[in-house]
């Protein structure tokens, strides 16, 4: 195991009617924006549940963030923000809310250059605005870690960023706010979390006989819960389930003193800026692939997945029929797992390999995945 520090200051507000338990954790005095997204907030009753929380604070409201939250929309909230003397962002929604909320906590103080650097040149974030979320689509565990991914439509990139200044001061995570979800985005967030799982999971022992057993539980509650809450959306239990499954996939728990891969993300984002595919649907798509193309580099670890998790015998015959599952499981929840799928053909295969290896190098858990490995992989999902 590696050396490692974690440190996770996020309180959590868990259960049903805790939105309404939430106004002590933010100061008398704010200015808050509220953020969110397309408006369902307004159709479910999560917006009057958050009024009525904030009934004694001073509230503005910042709407439209979009799936994949956009900088040309999120800066258009930072103009607002900043005019405004916003001190506090409450963030209602799921993680692409959560994401842009981020952006705009460390864009506003940021104003000596272009706010696109805290991604583009990964600039040092010495300030943000504090910031909190309601929860109501789980998927990316933004809301207890500190890290966002933002896309700039201009110029059809979608990065990454962090600090340990964006975690969110607290989060509401009532699973009834999850109840009026399509099945898209239900099917969407149990893929979300699957994948983070992977991410951290199948790369290569390290003797972290505990975060493996940890990892492995949040895989056999998502094989578990996921269809169940396909089956039975209305299930409070289930979306109980499938929320905190989310968020511990991508706290930080799991990924402490392990080697991590994340190439399949980084994959993934290309595949959202170029065609605007769902994020999840990138990770069906590309994941599957991806452990066929570096199986003899993950060997150990898929033959232990497919023994603790599918339940096969520990042998290297069984690696193929382990994949084979986990893409089943994607396409059992309705996720399709091939790009012709959404039309998308190979003509772009070659300039993601160089993209992604010009900006962020060899990538994957051992550095072995360049522009020739991205672009063998996107074959094997066409």
């Amino acid at each position: 195991m590696y050396a490692f520090t974690y440190h996770n200051p996020v309180r959590i507000l868990f259960g049903k009617g805790m939105i309404a338990k939430m106004a002590p954790h933010i100061p008398a005095g704010a200015r808050v924006l509220l953020t969110y997204g397309g408006g369902s907030i307004k159709t479910n009753g999560v917006y009057e549940q958050v009024s009525a929380a904030l009934k004694e604070r001073s509230v503005l409201e910042f709407g439209g963030i979009e799936p994949n939250p956009r900088y040309e929309t999120l800066m258009q909230a930072v103009e607002l923000a900043r005019r405004e003397k916003i001190d506090f962002l409450l963030a209602v929604g799921g993680g692409s809310v959560l994401d842009g909320s981020k952006f705009i906590s460390a864009a506003v103080p940021y104003r000596h250059a272009d706010p696109w650097e805290l991604l583009s040149k990964h600039a040092k974030i010495k300030t943000a605005i504090p910031l909190a979320a309601v929860l109501t689509l789980p998927a990316t565990g933004s809301e207890m870690n500190s890290v966002a991914v933002i896309s700039r439509e201009s110029t059809r990139q979608k990065l990454a960023f962090g600090s340990p200044l964006l975690f969110p001061l607290f989060s509401v995570l009532d699973p009834e706010t999850t109840l009026s979800l399509s099945p898209r985005q239900t099917a969407n967030g149990v893929v979300d979390a699957y994948a983070h799982v992977l991410e951290q999971y199948l790369t290569f022992p390290n003797q972290a006989a505990l975060q493996e057993r940890q990892a492995e539980a949040i895989l056999l509650t998502l094989l578990q819960e996921g269809p169940r809450v396909m089956a039975v959306p209305e299930s409070y239990e289930h979306r109980a389930n499938i929320m905190w499954c989310a968020t511990q996939a991508l706290n930080g728990v799991i990924g402490c003193g392990v080697p991590q891969d994340w190439a399949t993300h980084g994959i993934g984002h290309e595949l959202t800026a170029l065609h605007g595919l769902d994020h999840a649907q990138t990770l069906a798509v590309v994941f599957p692939a991806l452990l066929r193309h570096q199986r003899v580099q993950k060997m150990e670890k898929l033959i232990q997945y497919g023994a603790r998790i599918w339940g096969l015998e520990e042998s290297e015959s069984s690696v193929e029929q382990a994949i084979d599952k986990t893409e089943a499981f994607f396409r059992s929840l309705g996720v399709k797992t091939r790009l012709h799928e959404y039309g998308i053909d190979d003509r772009d295969f070659h300039s993601i390999g160089r993209i992604l290896e010009e900006r962020d190098g060899r990538i994957g858990e051992r550095k072995d995945i360049g522009a020739a490995e991205v672009e063998a992989i996107l074959r094997l999902c066409a």
